[in-house]
């Protein structure tokens, strides 16, 4: 039992500590930043493909495409929608702008189909890739384009920055602080693996890849943010983290909504496996020590949770250390409980809204993805 304890601690802190240690370490030893060009060139753009996957977002995709029209690219840029079997008038209000995007309509059959009907409709050498509610800073997509100057960038994400993280007192959300603070978390993962070899994935609201790259998502995909970057890492490419393309977006609105998203993640990773099983492999995949430690490292660690509390429980009239260990834990889950019972209670103010709280329920959901992932369950 003290194997399972020790190796569930370890587990946990090379995880969520000794894993950044490396990160940053390793990022300032051997680092390999992409060659970019400057924004302020003027000629010999790549050409751009904008695609929007949107099901029912005719509400949205006005003030969307104004946006995306105001991008300063000086290259060729197109715009697609590829509609998914809407039915709130999506065709009648984007035909206000018919002589600027492109709108491919397609029976319901979700993102991974409407984004493969997009992509085989596009032309432009870099595909962008897009959300119907976020809104881009004036130079994303510029900047994403600049990346590709360099051969051995496959692709490049950029930054997607909450609401929360600029004053998460102003959010609408319970969870504003906590998701602020877990992002972060995750986007400073994501900038070092990035100056080592490649990001593990991207962000789907906003990020590019060469089109040579594409290949078409299978239908039910959940996580074409990361499937389509890792297949281009597994032919030799890098994803790169582009700091200057900006997005912007509003934190889930609660604990619940959170939860649901953090399920359809974890359940995504799992169905990736599936579907790119030589990611596994370590010397077919060039970041095989991230992908371990990142991805698969957040999987296992749910249920190192789980051997942890058990085997404190079993461990602690034994020796002292183990009393705390469990004291620790139950103290731990118990402030997550609270916050959540208060929530329900109508009092999201005076929730605990800490980091932890975020790396709690992340790692609480990790075992509900495998049902939803074997189940072929969609969220």
């Amino acid at each position: 039992m003290e194997t399972i304890f020790w190796g569930s601690l370890l587990l946990i802190a090379y995880v969520y500590a000794g894993y950044p240690a490396l990160l940053l370490l390793w990022s300032r030893v051997a680092g390999e930043p992409a060659r970019r060009r400057a924004l302020s060139e003027t000629s010999d753009w790549p050409s751009i493909s904008v695609i929007i996957a949107a099901r029912n977002e005719a509400a949205r995709l006005p003030g969307r495409i104004e946006n995306l029209l105001e991008q300063h690219y000086r290259g060729p840029l197109e715009i697609i929608v590829a509609s998914d079997g809407s039915t709130d008038g999506t065709a009648t209000v984007l035909s206000a702008f018919a002589d600027r995007i492109r709108l491919i309509e397609v029976a319901p059959g979700g993102k991974a189909t409407a984004l493969n009907a997009g992509v085989a409709a596009a032309s432009g050498e870099i595909l962008v890739f897009a959300d119907a509610r976020q809104r881009f800073g004036p130079h994303a997509i510029a900047a994403l384009a600049s990346n590709f100057d360099d051969p051995r960038v496959g692709g490049a994400t950029g930054e997607l920055i909450l609401n929360c993280e600029r004053d998460w007192a102003d959010s609408a959300s319970s969870i504003g602080e906590s998701v602020g603070l877990y992002w972060r978390y995750e986007k400073w993962l994501r900038r070092h693996e990035s100056r080592v070899r490649s990001t593990l994935g991207t962000t789907g609201a906003i990020y590019a890849l060469r089109h040579s790259l594409w290949r078409p998502l299978p239908p039910g995909a959940l996580l074409d943010d990361v499937l389509a970057p890792m297949r281009a890492v597994l032919r030799g490419y890098r994803i790169v983290f582009e700091e200057r393309a900006q997005a912007f977006d509003w934190v889930v609105p609660n604990a619940a909504a959170e939860s649901a998203r953090k399920i359809r993640t974890l359940a995504g990773n799992y169905q990736i496996l599936v579907e790119e099983p030589a990611l596994l492999v370590p010397f077919h995949n060039t970041v095989w020590v991230q992908y371990v430690s990142h991805k698969l490292g957040r999987l296992v660690v749910a249920w190192a949770l789980l051997g942890l509390l058990i085997s404190s429980i079993v461990l602690a009239p034994r020796r002292w250390p183990f009393t705390v260990a469990l004291i620790l834990q139950l103290g731990f889950y118990g402030l997550a409980a609270f916050g959540a019972w208060l929530e329900c209670k109508g009092s999201p103010a005076s929730a605990p809204t800490s980091g932890d709280t975020q790396v709690s329920q992340a790692d609480a959901v990790a075992a509900e993805g495998v049902p939803q992932t074997t189940g072929g369950t969609r969220l």
